[in-house]
């Protein structure tokens, strides 16, 4: 029985220009994309020299990855009109995002438990001194 092997449709002139169009304002900041993801994974390296960095100082190196890839991928789909670079530029940007988003809400559920704990540990002090 023969191999079905599926087959990726050509691009035709309308989509590699569709795909410049829209791949211009990500390769625009692909240097600055490629400059943050450096500064994350120097920052990520640094951070192993603390002790609690050791734990999470994967999390800016990865970071870092995938800013220099979505910069990467978009500066290919900008060249070459490929719509599937273009697709995983932003995949990686999404992924870029969803791990600052996730970040600040845990920013701000601990700052919210230290606002608590603190102003409850000033009402505690002024109980006791009454």
């Amino acid at each position: 029985m023969a191999e079905i092997t599926p087959s990726v449709p050509p691009q035709t002139g309308g989509d590699v220009q569709f795909v410049r169009e829209v791949s211009a304002p990500l390769y625009a900041a692909r240097g600055w994309m490629k400059f943050l993801g450096v500064l994350m994974i120097i920052y990520g390296a640094l951070m192993v020299l603390s002790i609690v960095g050791i734990l999470i100082c994967w999390l800016p190196i990865w970071i870092g990855i995938l800013l220099l890839r979505a910069a990467g991928s978009a500066e290919m789909a900008q060249l070459s009109g490929d719509k599937y670079q273009l697709v995983e530029a932003l995949s990686k940007l999404r992924t870029y995002f969803t791990i600052y988003g996730i970040l600040a809400l845990i920013g701000l559920v601990a700052a919210a438990i230290a606002l608590m704990l603190g102003g409850f540990g000033v009402i505690t002090s002024a109980l006791m001194n009454v």
